[in-house]
């Protein structure tokens, strides 16, 4: 009887990652971050942006979000959102501004650049949503979608 593990099996490995759907969709999901801001890179010349940044823009309203909750609702740390934030805020995205419920807080805004950068970025995605359904064809597209819009009701009910 050996103390040895089994022999690790990358094929098999690669395989059952191949078969998993969660799987599939988490690499979608990175491959088509990396193109965007690739594109968003070429057309803007903006190099820093990095995925770790977009991350953060569906959790920032309009209105203002105060840093803690910020970091809440990203689920990381006060401080990685807070090095995030500052870094966005040199680019001109964001800035800093009085809470209007507490004074002595700070609410993380889209200053008018990072509100035309959102823009922006919807046509570049817009731009790879259209490459796509040129590779894939409309039919294929609006499946995707649909079956998109399926798993994403079903996690929400969570």
């Amino acid at each position: 009887m050996s103390d040895q593990p089994p022999a690790f099996d990358l094929t098999a490995f690669e395989a059952r990652k191949q078969a998993n759907f969660a799987q599939l969709l988490f690499k979608a999901s990175r491959l088509l971050n990396e193109e965007a801001l690739r594109r968003v890179r070429e057309a803007t010349g903006v190099h820093d942006i990095r995925a770790a940044h977009t991350a953060l823009f569906p959790h920032i309203p309009f209105e203002g979000v105060r840093l803690t909750e910020l970091a809440r609702r990203v689920g990381v740390s006060k401080q990685a959102v807070q090095q995030l934030v500052d870094e966005l805020a040199a680019m001109g995205a964001l800035s800093r501004a009085a809470d209007p419920v507490d004074g002595r807080a700070k609410r993380i805004v889209w200053t008018e650049l990072g509100k035309a950068g959102l823009v922006h970025g919807l046509g570049v995605v817009a731009g790879v949503d259209a490459d796509l359904e040129a590779t894939l064809g409309p039919e294929a597209v609006a499946s995707a979608r649909h079956v998109l819009g399926v798993v994403i009701a079903a996690l929400e009910q969570r």
